[in-house]
C-alpha cells in the first residue's frame, strides 16, 4: 500500500468542490448579515441572535458546534480500536438533549438567563459566578479552541499535504469570518456546515464499506460490506464491556448507562455556554425542536465519524494501511484510520469530505469564540471594566475577544502533543470539571435552600477530587483502586451533592439568605409533538442497545 502516499494532496476538482463551498458558506453568511442585522449595535442579537433563529437552525447549529476534528478523527480512532461502543457518546447524548429541553431549557428561557455565569450571579453570588465565568474562560480557550485548532490542523495536514501552520492560520480566520458576523450568521451557515459534514462524512463511510467488500471479492456492494464488517469484527460491535474488557477503563460497562456519562453530558449539554447558547435567544417552543431536531442528527454521527474506523480496523488485520496506521517505531496510531481513508476518495469527493472536516472545525471554532466573547463581554468586561458601557460598545468588546482568543489558540496549538485516540483524553480532562459543574446547576435549580457558600465549596473542590482520585492509584503503587474516570466522575458527584447538602444544612440562615430563581410546574410540559418525537427517539436507543449489547 505504499502507493497511497501520493494521495496526501488535494487535486483540482477538490480544490474546486472545496472552494465552491466556501463561497457558499461566506456569501450566505454575509447575506444573513445583512438581511438580518440590526440598525442599531445589540448584545441579545450578536450573542443570542434573539428571535432570529428557527428550530432547524437551532438544531443544525447545535449539532455544527458540537462535531469537530476530534469526532472525524478522534472517535473514529476510538472506532478503530475499541469499536461501536465509543458510539454511547452520541447515542446517549440524544436521550441527554431530551432531558435538556424538558428540564433545563425552560428555567433559562423563564428567568431570562442569557450566560451560565448570569445564573450563577443570580441564583448564588457574584463569588461564585466570577470564578466559574474565569475557569470556562481558561478552558475554552486554552484547552477547547487549542484542541479544535490542533486537531483539526493536524487531520488537514494528513488529507491535503499543506503546512500545519497554514492550516492553523486558514482555519483561524475562517472561523473569525463566520464569527464576526455574531449568532444569526453562526446559526443560519451552520445548516449548511451540517449539510456539508454529512453528506462529506457519508462518502467516506461509503469508501470504506466499499474498499471492505472490494477486498473480500464481492465487488461495489456497500451493504456487504457492512455485513462483512460485523462479521470480521464481531468484538467491535458490543456496547457495554465486561469488567475483563482491554478497554474497560474507557467505557466501564452499565456506567456508560446509569452512571458518569449522565454527569459528563448533561454538564455539556445542559450548563454548558458554548452549546446551550444557540437556544436561550428563542422562544421555549422553537427551543424544544431545535433540541429534538439536534437528538435525531445525533443518532446519525456514529455512521459517518465511528464506522469508517471500524473498517479501517478490519482492512488493517488483512494487512491493508499496516504502513499507514503506524509510526516510525511500529506502534499503531489509531488516529491515522480515518485520514487514511479520506486520502483514497476520488477526485471531487474528496474535495468534499475536505470540506466536511473544515466545516465541522469551522463551525466548533465560531461557536466556542462566540461564547467565549459573550461570557468575557457581558460577565466581566462589563461587570468589573465599564459597568456604564453602552450596546455598541459591549458588541465591540466581544468582536475583539472573538479575534484574541483565537490568536492566542492558535499560538498555543503548536505545541500540543500528538494524542493517539484524542477522544478519549479529551473526555477524561473535561471529567474533572464536569461533576462540580452539573452539581451547582442541579442543587441550583431544584433546591432552593443551597447556600453560595456550597455552590463555591463545590466549584474549588471538583478539579482537586478529580485529580486525587486519578493519580492515587499512581502515588500508592497500586494501593489505592484506579477507576474508570467515568466512574471517577460519580464518585465525585455523589461527594459533592453529599457536601452541599450537608454545608446548606448547617448554615442557619440558609432558609433567608438565597436567591431563588423562578420555577413551576407548568413550565416540564411537553407538546405532543415534542413527546412523539422524544418517543420516537428513545424507542431507537432501546433497539440499538438491545441489538449491539
Amino acid at each position: 500500500m505504499g502507493q497511497l502516499t501520493d494521495t496526501h494532496h488535494l487535486k483540482y476538482w477538490d480544490y474546486l468542490v472545496f472552494f465552491i463551498y466556501f463561497i457558499i458558506v461566506t456569501g450566505y453568511g454575509y447575506y444573513i448579515y445583512q438581511r438580518k442585522r440590526s440598525k442599531t449595535a445589540n448584545t441579545k442579537d450578536f450573542f443570542l441572535a434573539e428571535g432570529s433563529l428557527t428550530w432547524w437552525a437551532i438544531g443544525a447549529s447545535l449539532i455544527a458546534s458540537n462535531i469537530s476534528a476530534e469526532h472525524f478523527i478522534g472517535q473514529s480512532g476510538s472506532g478503530f480500536a475499541l469499536g461501536l461502543a465509543i458510539s454511547t457518546y452520541e447515542w446517549m447524548a440524544a436521550a441527554t438533549l431530551i432531558i435538556v429541553a424538558v428540564f433545563f431549557i425552560p428555567v433559562y428561557l423563564k428567568n431570562k438567563i442569557y450566560t451560565m455565569p448570569q445564573f450563577l450571579l443570580e441564583r448564588y453570588n457574584s463569588t461564585v459566578s466570577t470564578v466559574m465565568a474565569v475557569f470556562w474562560l481558561l478552558v475554552y480557550v486554552f484547552v477547547n479552541l487549542t484542541s479544535i485548532i490542533y486537531l483539526g490542523a493536524l487531520a488537514i495536514t494528513a488529507i491535503s499535504g499543506i503546512p500545519f501552520l497554514w492550516c492553523i492560520v486558514g482555519l483561524s480566520v475562517f472561523a473569525v469570518i463566520v464569527t464576526l458576523g455574531g449568532m444569526k450568521v453562526i446559526g443560519y451557515t451552520d445548516v449548511i456546515q451540517v449539510f456539508v459534514l454529512i453528506i462529506g462524512g457519508l462518502a467516506t463511510t461509503y469508501l470504506a464499506l466499499r474498499m471492505v467488500s472490494t477486498h473480500f471479492g464481492y465487488g461495489e456492494n456497500i451493504l456487504k460490506g457492512l455485513t462483512l464488517v460485523r462479521e470480521k469484527a464481531d468484538s467491535h460491535f458490543h456496547m457495554i464491556f465486561s469488567s475483563d474488557h482491554p478497554y474497560y477503563k474507557d467505557l466501564p460497562g452499565l456506567s456508560v448507562l446509569i452512571g458518569g456519562m449522565w454527569i459528563n453530558n448533561l454538564n455539556y449539554w445542559g450548563c454548558n455556554q458554548y452549546i446551550i447558547q444557540r437556544a436561550l435567544g428563542a422562544d421555549l417552543k422553537t427551543a424544544r425542536s431545535g433540541i429534538l431536531f439536534a437528538a435525531f442528527l445525533k443518532l446519525l454521527i456514529p455512521v459517518i465519524a465511528v464506522l469508517p474506523g471500524i473498517c479501517a480496523y478490519v482492512l488493517f488485520k488483512e494487512g491493508v494501511f499496516t504502513t499507514e496506521l503506524q509510526d516510525a517505531a511500529g506502534i499503531v496510531k489509531p488516529d491515522r484510520a480515518y485520514p487514511t481513508l479520506m486520502n483514497l476518495l476520488p477526485q471531487g469527493l474528496k474535495g468534499l469530505a475536505f470540506a466536511a472536516l473544515t466545516a465541522a472545525i469551522v463551525a466548533s471554532l465560531a461557536g466556542k469564540a462566540n461564547s467565549i466573547s459573550t461570557i468575557f463581554s457581558l460577565d466581566i468586561y462589563h461587570r468589573y471594566f465599564n459597568k456604564e458601557a453602552t450596546e455598541k460598545q459591549l458588541v465591540k468588546v466581544g468582536r475583539i475577544t472573538v479575534i484574541v482568543a483565537m490568536v492566542i489558540a492558535s499560538l498555543v496549538a503548536p505545541a500540543l502533543t500528538t494524542l493517539d485516540q484524542a477522544y478519549q483524553f479529551i473526555q477524561d480532562y473535561v471529567g474533572f470539571i464536569s461533576p462540580g459543574v452539573l452539581a451547582i446547576f442541579l442543587m441550583g435549580f431544584f433546591w432552593k435552600r443551597t447556600t453560595s457558600k456550597a455552590a463555591l465549596a463545590a466549584a474549588l473542590l471538583t478539579i482537586p477530587l478529580s485529580t486525587v482520585l486519578k493519580f492515587l492509584p499512581v502515588w500508592t503503587n497500586g494501593a489505592f483502586p484506579d477507576y474508570p474516570f467515568l466512574d471517577r466522575m460519580t464518585i465525585v458527584f455523589v461527594f459533592l451533592i453529599v457536601l452541599m447538602i450537608v454545608m446548606t444544612l448547617l448554615d442557619k440562615r440558609s432558609k433567608d439568605q438565597q436567591r431563588v430563581i423562578e420555577i413551576d410546574k407548568s413550565m416540564f410540559r411537553s407538546s405532543p409533538g415534542f413527546i412523539v418525537g422524544s418517543v420516537i427517539i428513545t424507542g431507537i436507543l432501546v433497539a440499538l442497545y438491545t441489538v449491539f449489547w
